[in-house]
């Protein structure tokens, strides 16, 4: 559990070459009459949005390009085959991996539930991020929901109409979505967090954690030390997630296994080998690539 006061401090979310504002949530706010509601934003690489929160939930969605999403927490690489739930009052910050066209989609929840219309014994999992395989279907679906703002002309009847039937249709996708377990564990301590959002930044800049260790001012010892107590986990472990985070932003682009593996500086073989033993399966259907492509 994190202590009190490191909750009150301000979410760090790594850098960027270009910060804003989210885009005018007040006027995106979801209801009971309208429960999700749709925000379009184009963004260019390298610019993140600010960390912030809502009262709602939310999901994070592009329909091109690859984002990451931070939470204090960890962060989450989610290429367009892919979506995040976020869920309603959580401090977050989105930053462009790539250029993006970023769908925003707010949810209204009751009070005290969570999710899209969830079962309560389902809602535990929807309390915190989910990363979600995205149907063509769900995409689709995204691509179609009005994204006009409250102060904009409003909504005809048959268009409020075709926006219930889409919402509905939202819903039951989100819930049929499988989960991904794909996320990269953050820490609280200072010195390690500089270090983790190096790696996130650059995961092949060095091999060993004696020379990452050396821009901290802390130890190598004491920096294994500290991903054993803050993350549970070994250093060499926390960067195979951070290389596989890395891997499905390339694999969107349609890269070929070898090209992601000389990429992240492995061999074929050892590439495919990290990949089956972190999540269980081959590169190929894990990241949907075509068999043409191996």
């Amino acid at each position: 559990m994190m202590s009190s006061n490191r909750s009150s401090e301000p979410l760090r979310a790594g850098k960027a070459s270009n910060y804003v504002e989210t885009l005018t949530p007040h006027l995106y706010i979801p209801t009971a009459l309208r429960p999700v509601r749709a925000k379009c934003r184009w963004l260019e690489a390298d610019t993140q949005v600010k960390p912030h929160r809502h009262p709602w939930a939310q999901l994070a969605i592009s329909t091109s390009g690859t984002i990451r999403l931070t939470v204090r927490q960890g962060t989450f690489i989610v290429p367009p085959s892919r979506a995040l739930w976020v869920p309603p009052g959580m401090e977050h910050a989105v930053t462009m991996v790539e250029s993006a066209d970023l769908r925003t989609l707010y949810f209204f929840q009751t009070n005290g539930r969570c999710g899209p219309n969830v079962e309560r014994e389902e809602e535990g999992a929807w309390r915190q991020c989910r990363v979600l395989n995205a149907s063509e279907l769900l995409r689709a679906v995204v691509r179609e929901l009005p994204t006009l703002p409250d102060d904009s002309l409003q909504l005809s009847e048959q268009d409020r109409a075709r926006e219930h039937h889409l919402s509905e249709l939202l819903l039951d996708e989100l819930r049929r979505a499988s989960a991904v377990q794909l996320g990269v564990n953050l820490p609280q301590d200072k010195r390690l967090r500089l270090l983790c959002e190096a790696v996130l930044a650059d995961p092949t800049r060095y091999e060993t954690l004696e020379d990452w260790a050396r821009d901290t001012g802390a130890s190598p010892r004491t920096v294994a030390r500290l991903f054993k107590q803050e993350l549970e986990c070994s250093f060499t472990h926390w960067r195979q997630q951070v290389v596989l985070a890395h891997a499905v932003s390339l694999a969107a682009r349609n890269w070929p296994i070898q090209r992601i593996a000389a990429e992240l500086d492995y061999s074929p073989s050892a590439f495919s080998a990290m990949v089956r033993r972190t999540v269980g399966m081959p590169p190929a259907r894990f990241f949907g690539l075509h068999t043409q492509n191996l």
